[in-house]
């Protein structure tokens, strides 16, 4: 019998702050991907967008970041990358899926890397862009037996997204399902079957989504989290303590300045 898969979970998103219930999507596609026994997740990455991301009440990027390395303090499998908040100006997700996807093979091992055919691109190096990647060219890695692979965790919210007009690129959406994968967790209300069945390019390769119903329903967001906050009210329980005692030390979101 085949050894399962290596998998690193990829979250990206604002995390404005974060919240438990990022943390609990972590371990709900690593319960759902190990129990089929095709995978071992062996890690877990949350990237936090860049400050130029330019949603209304986005906290620094280094306030972002701090939360959530004090939220994965007791975790010892799930870490925060810095690399896409330190870029010059904000990346789309599958920029920053590619790059961490050459950083994971790079960390536990990859049997081939092959670059695609096409017009040459520019090229940009910062001290956290070792490999020289490509940030504009499309991904061909080969993914051969013994391959890590990187596959984006995300909400059913993210998934219909995907259905907005002009806010994502076509071939990035093609390349996020048929390159890497995704692992989509539901919530209350959402139907992530109709819609991949509504979309031709999920459809085509829903073998490579994986969807993950949470039966305990958790309805945590950001969004509210940031409302409780500006109306002085408790977020105990729902954010983790030592973010909590960050967000009051450093004052953020507060009414004044929280405009969303």
């Amino acid at each position: 019998m085949a050894a399962p898969g290596r998998v690193v979970l990829l979250a990206c998103g604002c995390f404005n702050p974060i919240t438990n219930m990022h943390l609990r999507l972590f371990e709900l596609a690593r319960d759902h991907l190990e129990k089929t026994g095709l995978y071992k997740v062996i890690e877990g990455i949350i990237s936090p967008a860049h400050n130029k991301y330019g949603k209304k009440g986005l906290v620094p990027s280094t306030d972002r970041i701090a939360m959530a390395q004090l939220a994965l303090s007791t975790s010892d499998w799930v870490r925060v990358d810095s690399w896409e908040s330190e870029q010059k100006g904000w990346l789309e997700t599958a920029v920053v899926a590619r790059h961490l996807k050459r950083q994971v093979q790079n960390k536990y091992g990859s049997v081939m890397d092959s670059e695609t055919d096409g017009p040459s691109r520019k090229r940009r190096k910062t001290q956290h862009n070792v490999n020289n990647i490509d940030e504009n060219a499309g991904s061909s890695t080969t993914v051969a037996s013994g391959d890590v692979q990187l596959k984006l965790l995300c909400g059913a919210d993210l998934l219909e997204s995907f259905a907005v007009p002009n806010l994502w690129r076509d071939e990035h959406i093609k390349e996020l399902v048929s390159d890497f994968g995704l692992v989509v967790i539901s919530r209350a209300g959402s139907n992530p079957e109709k819609f991949i069945y509504e979309s031709d390019v999920l459809s085509k390769y829903k073998n490579n989504i994986h969807l993950v119903t949470e039966w305990i329903q958790n309805e945590i967001s950001a969004t509210k989290i940031r409302r409780s906050l500006r109306r002085k009210e408790s977020i105990r329980y729902l954010v983790p303590d030592p973010v909590i005692n960050y967000i009051n030390e450093h004052q953020l979101y507060q009414p004044e300045t929280e405009t969303s």
